[in-house]
Formats: structure tokens, sequence, C-alpha cells
């Protein structure tokens, strides 16, 4: 923002006892608004000429005294051009702490990210977040952390310094260095790019290193669990308690569509008798905050049965026995390869498997699928409509069927054409039969 009028000045200022020897004082005047401030230094008044503003004579103090002025000139226009170019305004105060050296602490990016996941942490506990989102940024931050110190050997550097070339050597590092497949790379420069906002909305930087970022997220087939599938994982019999507490949890998710952090969290009393007189999952969900009502299918009934009296379940007052994501998640690969399953099983499968797999091939509409699963619009709930086979199939039947009984009608309405044709005709011939007899 430019300032209507600027003024430096120099001037010594009289002491209270006369003296020859005075402070030099630096008065800033900013839109007619004055501020002013001592530069420490003494000067004899005989040897000062006021309208140049200068020590007077050739000797090596006034030269001294005249270069350190001139270095304060030259700092403050310097910086009221730094503030002109971040469109930043412009007051005589600012300058006056910066001449002081009282300007803002140049905030770096480690420092403001550790500032920022430490109040997300501090909102967890009151439930405004998951812990796996705190979780997602503290791995985000130490990501950002080790590519300082491959790239720069820092251990942080300014928001001033970040520029695009930093973002796309940062992508490019997730993606080699560290191995991250597009979509995974894109997640960690997102919750980046909310730290580097964030350093925007408090003024710590006017211009966003992202402006030129387009980052383009590859489409990718989330595919649910077939009914075979489905079906391999819950009869099969393991030999270990570990594994099958997994399954059984798993196998919920399935016949509930549950997420995993809503599973962990299911208390006994989310389980209400609905309109219906039937038993009822009536809760929020933890990621949304959205109202969750499902119907308790017999398969979800059993496995709640089952573990009502697990230590686990009774010592946290939670439905079920549920072990940390982490845990779940490398249990179910042990699970897939016995099961003979090759595609990758986890919590979140499970969701889809069941707005696939259990309730859109089974005719339950799409809007209340949307509802179970706590969707805030139909969009989100039609990545999870992926048709499998087995819906395909039984399609496919049913139009052969109706190819068949129309062919069929054709069939039955072409041969009675035919026959009501012939006897027509054998009509016709039976009438000239006769008429003919009579002519003679």
């Amino acid at each position: 923002m430019l300032e209507s009028s600027f003024g430096l000045t120099f001037f010594l200022k009289a002491p209270r006892k006369k003296n020859n020897l005075r402070y030099i004082y630096l008065r800033v005047i900013v839109d007619g608004i004055p501020k002013e401030t001592s530069t420490k230094r003494k000067w004899d008044i005989n040897r000062w000429d006021q309208k140049a503003e200068r020590a007077v004579g050739t000797k090596e103090d006034a030269k001294t005294t005249n270069f350190f002025l001139t270095t304060i000139e030259t700092k403050v226009n310097q910086y009221r051009n730094d503030l002109l170019y971040a469109e930043s305004s412009i007051t005589s105060q600012k300058i006056i702490d910066f001449i002081m050296g009282r300007i803002a602490p140049k905030v770096k990016v480690i420092e403001e990210f550790l500032k920022h996941n430490d109040e997300l942490l501090a909102l967890v506990g009151k439930g405004e977040y998951a812990i796996g989102t705190h979780e997602r940024f503290e791995i985000s931050k130490k990501h950002v952390k080790e590519f300082l110190l491959f790239k720069f050997n820092l251990e942080d550097m300014e928001f001033r310094d970040l520029n695009y070339e930093f973002i796309k050597d940062y992508e490019f590092y997730l993606k080699t260095v560290k191995n991250c497949n597009n979509n995974t790379a894109l997640k960690y420069i997102t919750n980046f790019r909310k730290i580097v906002r964030r350093a925007i909305d408090k003024e710590i930087i006017k211009e966003d290193p992202f402006k030129k970022f387009t980052g383009k997220k590859t489409k990718t087939k989330k595919k649910p669990l077939t009914a075979v599938e489905l079906h391999k994982i819950e009869n099969h019999i393991f030999s270990t308690p570990r594994l099958t507490v997994i399954r059984d949890v798993f196998i919920f998710q399935c016949y509930t569509g549950l997420a995993y952090i809503d599973a962990f969290q299911l208390q006994k009393e989310d389980i209400k008798i609905g309109i219906d007189g039937e038993y009822w999952i009536m809760s929020d969900r933890q990621k949304t905050e959205s109202e969750t009502n499902i119907p308790l299918l017999p398969k979800a009934l059993e496995i709640i049965k089952k573990y009502k009296d697990h230590p686990l379940c009774l010592s946290r007052g939670t439905v079920l026995p549920v072990k940390s994501n982490q845990k779940m998640n490398a249990y179910l690969k042990e699970i897939a390869d016995l099961c003979g399953i090759t595609s990758v099983l986890n919590t979140h499968k499970a969701r889809r498997t069941f707005g696939s797999t259990v309730t859109l091939a089974n005719d339950v509409p799409i809007h209340i699928v949307k509802e179970m699963l706590g969707h805030k619009s139909v969009q989100q709930t039609e990545e999870y409509a992926i048709t499998e086979q087995q819906t395909v199939g039984r399609q496919m039947i049913e139009l052969r069927n109706k190819l068949n009984k129309k062919a069929s009608f054709d069939s039955d309405n072409g041969l009675l054409i035919l026959e009501k044709l012939e006897n027509e005709i054998l009509d016709l011939k039976k009438k000239f039969a006769i008429s003919g007899k009579s002519g003679y």
C-alpha cells in the first residue's frame, strides 16, 4: 500500500543540561504521523549541519558517523520498498520498530507446522477432529522436514524462501525417494498446502508458492468384495482367535457400512430399537458428524451378541473389541492370503462392500444407501456403486429372458397369422368352387 507522504530526518536533540554533545535522533513521518528514536550516537552541535543532516568535517570520526547515518537511511528505504512490494501497510511505527530491531521474527515452515499440529491435537481432545487427522498431519510434517534435510541440508526454512520450484521438487521427492504413488503424494502436498495457506492468512507471506501448482489426482477403481469373496471370509475357520476377532469386526463393517473409527467408537447405547421394532445403529459419524441410522442385519446382530461379554468391550463400554487401524489392516492382509483373496483387504474395503455388494447389488435404492453411509451427497455414494460380475450376470439373465419371451411371442404370433391366412385361402377356394359350379 503506497503511503501518501513519507519523510526521514536526522537531528540533534537538546539535552536537559546545556552541553555541546547531543544525541543524534531519527524522525520518521508517514501520512503526517511522526515517530522518532535515538540512534544512540552523540555528536558535537558545533560540527553538525542540520540542512545536510550530517556531521561536518573531514576527520575520521565525522566520516564514520556519516557512514553510520547513511547506512540507517539505506536500510529504512529498503525496508519501505519491501513493504511496498508485499503490499503491506506502511506506518511510522513499523519503520521505528524496524530500526529498533522490534520487527516480527521470521517465521519458519516446520515451526508453523508444529504449532498447527499442536492446536489440532488439542481440538482432538475436544472432539472436533479424529486422532487419525492429527496423525496424517504429523506424517506430512515429517516428510517436509526430511525433504529439507535431503535437498537443502536444513532443519527448517523461512516461509519467504518457498517458491514454485520448491513445491515441484517436493512432489518429485515424494514420488521418487519416498516411493509414493501420485494420489498419496498429492495428499501429503495438500496437507502442506494447508500450512502455507495458514501462513498467508496470518500475513507471514504474501505470495502463494502453490499458485501455479496443478496436481491431478489419478482416478482409481477401489473395488468392493464380491459376494463370493465375502462368503469365503465369513465362513473361513481360523486357527488363531486373533484373526477370528479381526475377521468378525471386518464382517460387521461389511454388513453395517461403518468406517473404522465409527466401529471402534461404537457404544452399547448406540444400539437402539427403531421405528420398525428392530435393532438399529443410531449415532453420529466421527468424520462428518452427520447422523447415521442403520438397521442391523442378522449377521451384524450375531457378531454383536458374540462379543457382548468380551473383556475389552466390557472395559471400554464398546460393542466390538476393535484393535488399532494399523493392526487391523496388517491382520487383514493375513486373512486375505488365507482366504485366497487377491485384492488388497483393508478396513475401508468393508465400507465399500456394504455400499455395493450388500446393498446396491441387492436393489436397495441409492438414496437409502447414501443415508446409511452418512454421505452428504449421492455423488459420494455413486463412487461406491461399482457393479460386480454377479450383478452384471443377473441383469443379463433378465435381458435374455425378456428377449426369449419376445422371440417366442413373435414366433407364436407368426404361426397364428399363417394359420389364419391358410384358412382364409381355403375359404376363398371353396367359394370359387361353388360359384364355378353354379355358373355352368
